[in-house]
């Protein structure tokens, strides 16, 4: 080949190199410069997400603020009335020890009522253990089969599958079966009521079941059951079923009601069996 068309191939070969060269700076800046566009548009989404998170917070904490006021006001006003009844010397001591008695217990509804509202306003990561379900029965058996035989009512517990285990926050899960029984034990009647606590297992999840014989719900009461303060009995906060629930989202699962007026209650109270990160439990959320 002859030396001068030799020269002028590798010349143009170097000159078309040192080209792609500088194209390929050249993008590869236009990459960093659009990489750290994209990082700071997501900053400032995250951003904008957790204000918006933290503002929806916020709204929901003065809703509940108000409401929080409104049931706050009848068993303080009832307390104070009991109290400032105490003050009468004339009163004999079986009546003076009876008022006392009302005053504390207006006192200790407003305390649980207060312990509930902080429950439910607080957003925290559940702690996680693994623990057999059959402990987990014997617990609630230990708390409710006491409560059940004094109202006279039958208590049923299914028998849990040998060696099932379950990875989840116990107190809290403890908590949540505990809220439920003594809900369906309010409704039932003195003669002939009956509760039952039982659970079905598949390789993903745990559903307990909570089933009773009471008068059911309406459509419009089952409707309304998981709102916060909203209560059907006289000395309830309105927040047990509403904690219940988060707590079984915080464990990747729900709850489900089924009833109707004089065909009894069941709710279905379904978790993870453990798979996955930590649980969050984030109780202010909408249904």
């Amino acid at each position: 080949m002859d030396p001068a068309r030799l020269a002028e191939a590798f010349r143009l070969f170097n000159q078309v190199s040192e080209e792609l060269t500088t194209s390929y700076q050249a993008l590869e800046r236009q990459v960093v410069g659009l990489t750290a566009q994209l990082a700071e548009a997501n900053a400032e989404t995250q951003r904008l997400r957790e204000e918006a998170e933290r503002n929806r917070r916020l709204t929901a904490m003065g809703e509940m603020a108000a409401q929080l006021a409104h049931q706050l006001r009848t068993p303080i006003a009832a307390a104070l009335l009991y109290a400032g009844n105490l003050e009468n010397p004339d009163i004999p001591t079986g009546t003076r020890i009876s008022i006392a008695q009302k005053t504390v217990g207006r006192l200790k509804h407003l305390e649980r009522l207060i312990q509930d509202m902080l429950l439910f306003a607080r957003g925290e990561v559940l702690g996680r253990d693994t623990f057999p379900v059959d402990d987990l029965f014997a617990e609630l058996a230990h708390t409710f089969e006491p409560l059940a035989q004094q109202r006279g009512v039958a208590f049923q517990m299914a028998k849990v599958p040998p060696g099932l285990m379950l990875t989840g926050n116990r107190k809290a899960l403890t908590g949540a079966l505990t809220n439920l029984l003594e809900n369906a034990l309010q409704v039932v009647s003195l003669s002939g009521g009956q509760v039952s606590l039982g659970v079905d297992v598949t390789e993903e999840r745990l559903a307990f079941t909570v089933k009773d014989n009471g008068p059911g719900m309406p459509p419009d009461v089952v409707a309304r059951l998981f709102e916060p303060f909203f209560t059907t009995r006289a000395e309830g906060t309105g927040l047990g079923l509403a904690i219940a629930r988060g707590v079984a989202r915080a464990h990747g699962g729900g709850i489900d009601v089924v009833s109707e007026p004089g065909q009894g209650t069941e709710f279905v109270l379904t978790v993870s069996r453990g798979a996955g990160s930590e649980p969050t439990l984030t109780l202010m959320e909408s249904s």
